[in-house]
């Protein structure tokens, strides 16, 4: 068991992330058992969840536009989704093989339908919190171990987050996947390791 001081964060596992999803992430299912086999050594589990009304501003639909193209939002640039994790669809449900029972909190993100939110501590705007810093600091959290999907994009923006937050921050590589759009991978390890978190 690791010390009491120390917390998982799992980043939207959902079936919308995965192989056969609508924003499917490759190999987003291979992460599952072992994201699973590690969770017990945490006394503190935290999961995230995509959370997007059906008309959210993120989706290329809202805007006539291809998908994966960016646009300009008053909070700076947004890359145009598919639509995917609508909120109370199975595509945003959790992996049917993640063991969800293990969380003791689920942060749902990206249900306002103006900002999206790829970080776990805050909306797109920088400013806007989601409560998950103040849960950690008050169960005695100070360091934090990440997995999940996709590395380049809620992985990376959390990751950086919860480091100028002041978290030690680990990202387990082999336990994330990537969508590796337009270089993004390669610009958010640069991104994490300039914020001073570890990959692993």
């Amino acid at each position: 068991m690791r010390p009491a001081n120390e917390a998982i964060l799992v980043i939207d596992v959902q079936n919308d992330f995965c192989p056969g999803g609508a924003l499917a992430v490759a190999g987003g299912d291979e992460i599952v058992a072992p994201i699973n086999a590690l969770m017990p050594e945490y006394s503190v589990r935290v999961f995230t969840q995509d959370w997007h009304p059906a008309d959210h501003l993120s989706f290329a639909s809202q805007h006539g536009a291809d998908p994966m193209t960016v646009t300009e939002m008053p909070y700076g640039p947004q890359v145009l989704w598919p639509d995917h994790c609508i909120i109370g669809s199975e595509g945003a449900d959790f992996h049917g093989r993640l063991d969800d029972r293990l969380a003791d909190m689920i942060i749902r993100k990206g249900f306002r339908r103006e900002i999206d939110s790829y970080s776990a501590f805050f909306e797109n705007d920088h400013k806007t919190p989601t409560g998950l810093e103040g849960y950690l600091k008050t169960r005695g959290v100070d360091t934090i171990t990440m997995v999940g999907l996709a590395t380049d994009f809620c992985v990376n923006y959390s990751a950086v987050d919860a480091a100028r937050l002041g978290f030690t921050v680990t990202v387990v590589e082999s336990l994330c996947r990537a969508i590796d759009f337009d270089g993004s991978l390669e610009a958010a390890r640069e991104s994490m390791v300039g914020a001073g978190v570890t990959l692993a």
